[in-house]
């Protein structure tokens, strides 16, 4: 389901964050299909119960998630955060592709790293 590179310099709730988006976005977690509980999710991790509340409770604000009191938390049937997560993408997409430009990139190496990321996020589903 989720797995954690310790040696990522990102913290654990981002990668747990992350990972659970993705499956969210991917589908691989269906649309109102219950979450693992803070506890259980935490046991098999081997992390604090905390640390998966924190990510629960930023993709619960970003709308990826909804919780109900005493049932758990549920992927959001109808992701409205996915259009405004998208825009954000691309807003940064822009402003490194602007970065790369200025740094002596052309249109055709843009377009390579695409590509590239592309074939990679293919790999990975």
């Amino acid at each position: 389901m989720i797995s954690l590179n310790y040696r990522d310099s990102r913290p654990i709730y981002e990668q747990i964050k992350e990972g659970l988006k993705r499956l969210i976005v991917t589908g691989a977690l269906a649309a109102e299909e219950r979450l693992p509980s803070v506890r259980t999710l935490a046991t098999q991790l081997s992390i604090n119960p905390n640390t998966i509340q924190r990510a629960y409770n930023e993709l619960e604000g970003e709308g990826y998630i909804y919780s109900v009191p005493g049932k758990g938390s549920f992927a959001a049937p109808n992701v409205d955060a996915g259009e405004k997560r998208r825009r954000e993408l691309e807003e940064r997409f822009s402003a490194l592709a602007a970065e790369l430009r200025f740094l002596g990139a052309e249109e055709a190496d843009l377009a390579a790293l695409i590509r590239n990321s592309v074939k990679e996020g293919e790999e990975q589903t």
